[in-house]
């Protein structure tokens, strides 16, 4: 069994390579770190190789599954992201352009070539690496909460194609809350509520896939903010969204 991870070289991407290997599976590791990738590659041994690239690059992205079309890979992660804190008219175009690149582009792109390839064998697990934000309006952080809605509604979307068309496919959305990783220093924000770690999260993502959930929330406090999206009009959510998100700066 093969599993192609991307955004491998650090944080839930990297201990869902670990996990995954720890189950028996071999990992194509994903990323634009070469250095961290071999470090990785070196501690995984003969079930991991590595595959420099930028999937925020749409040509990139198309060569990536070129490249590794017959490789019978069963399992694609989806775990390439990044977030940007700030009032939207103040943070960086460029910057929020290349997170929408890595976090929309590259997942709709990889998403839709590889589970092409699952569906003709009838056999494959997509994860997609989403938020609880993925359910929210955020401000100071508008753009990533956008960019996870729309993972959270194409993998949706896609669950439910799939069991009309009787599909031995699973994809999930994993959907955390803060998570011990790299995210909070690349977005200069910090925690406003104690964060899991990341292999926890990595094993519940994983479990999850396998188990054919189409969210994976893990946590009782964040199951409870998605439940509570049912009960408080949208406005009054993004203002305590804001507030939130304010701690975190």
């Amino acid at each position: 069994m093969i599993a192609l991870v991307t955004g491998a070289s650090s944080g839930i991407g990297r201990d869902i390579a670990r996990a995954l290997v720890c189950r028996g599976w071999d990992v194509i590791l994903v990323a634009r770190r070469a250095d961290r990738l071999m470090e990785l590659k070196k501690e995984l041994g003969n079930h991991a190789s590595c595959v420099r690239c930028d999937v925020s690059h749409y040509d990139e992205c198309i060569k990536l599954h070129e490249v590794l079309q017959g490789k019978d890979i069963e399992m694609l992660v989806n775990c390439a992201g990044f977030g940007v804190c700030g009032f939207f008219t103040e943070t960086s175009l460029e910057r929020e352009m290349e997170m929408i690149d890595t976090n929309i582009r590259a997942v709709h792109v990889l998403t839709k070539l590889f589970l092409q390839d699952f569906m003709l064998r009838n056999k494959g697990y997509i994860l997609n690496i989403a938020s609880i934000a993925g359910f929210f309006s955020g401000p100071l952080m508008a753009t990533y909460y956008a960019t996870k809605n729309y993972v959270v509604s194409l993998t949706g979307a896609i669950y439910e194609e799939l069991k009309r068309r009787g599909s031995k496919v699973k994809i999930s959305a994993f959907c955390p809350g803060p998570v011990d990783t790299e995210f909070n220093k690349v977005a200069h924000v910090r925690f406003s509520s104690a964060p899991i770690d990341s292999k926890t999260a990595a094993t519940l993502a994983i479990d999850g896939v396998m188990a054919g959930k189409l969210y994976v929330i893990p946590t009782a406090k964040m199951k409870a903010l998605k439940f509570v999206k049912r009960l408080l009009p949208d406005k009054t959510l993004t203002h305590f969204c804001y507030k939130f998100q304010k701690k975190k700066r």
